[in-house]
């Protein structure tokens, strides 16, 4: 049995989709970013970085594995599915995997802070983030033309790709120019282990839209972001 503690998070999603998929039997241990849970000494001993999403092996001799790639890699290595075996194969699913951890992730994750987070809008920091992840939609829209899917046969490499993307309106970025990816979002979107992996734990990605979700969710976040730039003060005082 596989402990997944993760929360309603691009990355965690990642995680919920792909047991979903693999059909891997697991637990959900969903912990509240905004008391800090992530902080705590019991789940920094499974996680040191103190992020979520994490996995325990307990199959494997409680094997624990942190990082959203490293944990899809994983699996996807115990399961030999979801990703190719020969080297070449694997090598094309690694490289899209790691264009999403290097690329699409941070500045998704930076438009969100500045777009939606920070207390004061910084244009110049709002333009900046959201222009590359326009280039980006541009970099994954041009491969999609040609390819159903990022590396060959459906991989972990769709899996975390489309679970950044997908939420691509929260960081103010529209894909409308982008066809071959709009299409490549409605058929993962259309899977049902898909489906299922964004209900664990619910995602208000969705209704965000609605004026008064957005602003609760923003305030939650923006509180996250000043403890963490507080924590970073106190780190660099000592």
């Amino acid at each position: 049995m596989i402990e997944l503690f993760t929360a309603a998070t691009p990355n965690g999603h990642k995680v919920s989709i792909a047991l979903e998929e693999l059909g891997l039997p697991y637990t959900l241990r969903v912990l509240d970013l905004g008391k800090l849970e992530q902080k705590q000494p019991w789940f920094l001993a499974i996680n040191p970085n103190g992020r979520i999403p994490a996995i325990v092996d307990h199959e494997a001799d409680d094997f624990a594995v942190f990082e959203s790639g490293a944990i899809l890699i994983y699996l996807a290595e115990k399961t030999g599915r979801l990703m190719p075996g020969d080297p070449k194969g694997r090598s094309l699913v690694l490289q899209w995997l790691m264009f999403q951890m290097g690329g699409i992730g941070p500045m998704m994750g930076q438009a969100n802070v500045f777009f939606r987070y920070f207390p004061e809008k910084i244009q110049p920091a709002i333009d900046r983030y959201q222009g590359e992840c326009t280039r980006l939609f541009g970099v994954l829209d041009k491969h999609l033309a040609n390819h159903e899917y990022l590396a060959g046969d459906y991989s972990i490499a769709d899996i975390a790709n489309w679970a950044w993307v997908r939420t691509h309106k929260w960081s103010g970025v529209p894909v409308d120019e982008f066809a071959h990816l709009k299409r490549w979002l409605g058929q993962i979107r259309a899977r049902p282990a898909v489906q299922q992996g964004i209900l664990k734990p619910p995602s208000s990605v969705e209704s965000r839209d609605d004026a008064e979700t957005a602003r609760k969710f923003s305030e939650e976040a923006r509180k996250m972001v000043e403890m963490g730039q507080s924590q970073a003060q106190q780190v660099a005082r000592q």
